[in-house]
């Protein structure tokens, strides 16, 4: 009936992923996003973040290509391979909407693969597009936040033992006096210390660095502390709006590792190959990120005819004759 002489052998979608560009899917997804904005789907978000993490998929016993990176357990002894993986996602919208994944290359790191995605994420967005970037303690080193200012951001990184001084000298003020602010955050009652003179440690290009540190204390009695260090002015951005960009780190995590791997297959591994894999990631973000924006933002669909499913079926059938055709 078709162009097709044959059926698709169980291999037919690895072998296409390995010839896929994945460059034109990164500029796909960042138009989407893009779009979402123009259409005023963050119209209600004072500031618009970006979030970088990163995260491990693809295991397998036995090294298969060069991005594969060794597990190891407490004896060192590796038990076995993965692949590393940095992602970046929308975040402080009430919109999660992860677009883009940089690997970790042979001998790479996740502040180095962080860096180069931050740089093509910005080049696709616009510079305007964001205000800031949220990360965890393992990204607060000067050259990823030296490039996060180089690209028109301000960053709000996780302030850990990483940075002994800084994080000792944080601990000893901020402990030894009342809080600056307390706020209620729903059932939670929040505590804030803010001050904006500590000094930078070495390498670190800023003047002074800006310290916030939390107390949230939860109906159940739990209490949950965290430091967190910026280049946001007080003038810029109050507290309350800090410690709300620092908790919108955890839509990353929830929203997009965590959807990602449990309900659309982020960590199985389809076809061992660098760019069949990489492939498999970016169209995984971009689903995730087209399903929110539908389900959650409702976005207008266009002139086109309702179809039925079948139709949709023989529309791509169709289509496909066609391909073979030109061939």
């Amino acid at each position: 009936m078709f162009a097709i002489r044959g059926s698709f052998g169980d291999d037919t979608l690895g072998y296409f992923t390995e010839r896929l560009a994945a460059d034109s899917l990164r500029v796909a997804a960042a138009g989407v996003v893009r779009q979402a904005k123009r259409n005023k789907a963050f119209e209600e978000s004072r500031w618009i973040g970006l979030a970088i993490d990163g995260t491990g998929a693809g295991r397998s016993r036995e090294e298969r290509c060069d991005e594969c990176r060794p597990t190891r357990n407490k004896k060192k002894e590796i038990i076995g391979y993965r692949h590393q993986v940095v992602m970046v996602s929308v975040v402080g919208t009430m919109l999660a909407l992860p677009f883009d994944v940089e690997p970790y290359g042979p001998g790479d790191s996740e502040y180095s693969a962080g860096q180069r995605l931050l740089r093509r994420a910005m080049k696709n967005l616009g510079r305007k597009f964001a205000d800031y970037v949220v990360v965890d303690g393992e990204f607060a080193t000067a050259p990823f936040v030296h490039t996060v200012g180089d690209e028109g951001l301000k960053v709000v990184a996780r302030l850990k033992g990483n940075l002994p001084e800084l994080y000792e000298a944080a601990q000893r003020r901020f402990t030894s006096r009342s809080p600056d602010q307390k706020f209620r955050d729903g059932d939670d009652r929040v505590e804030i210390w803010d001050a904006d003179d500590f000094d930078p440690w070495t390498s670190l290009r800023w003047e002074t660095v800006r310290v916030v540190f939390y107390r949230q204390h939860k109906p159940d009695g739990t209490v949950v502390e965290a430091y967190w260090l910026t280049d946001f002015t007080k003038s810029e951005a109050g507290s309350q709006a800090i410690y709300r960009m620092a908790k919108s780190r955890w839509e990353i995590e929830n929203e997009g590792f965590n959807d990602a791997k449990n309900r659309f297959g982020f960590e199985h591994i389809c076809h061992h190959h660098t760019n069949s894999i990489l492939v498999n990631w970016l169209i995984i973000a971009l689903a995730l990120t087209l399903e929110r924006l539908y389900r959650i933002r409702y976005l207008h669909r266009g002139l086109h005819v309702v179809l039925q499913p079948i139709d949709l079926y023989r529309l791509l059938l169709l289509s496909l004759a066609v391909a073979a055709n030109s061939s």
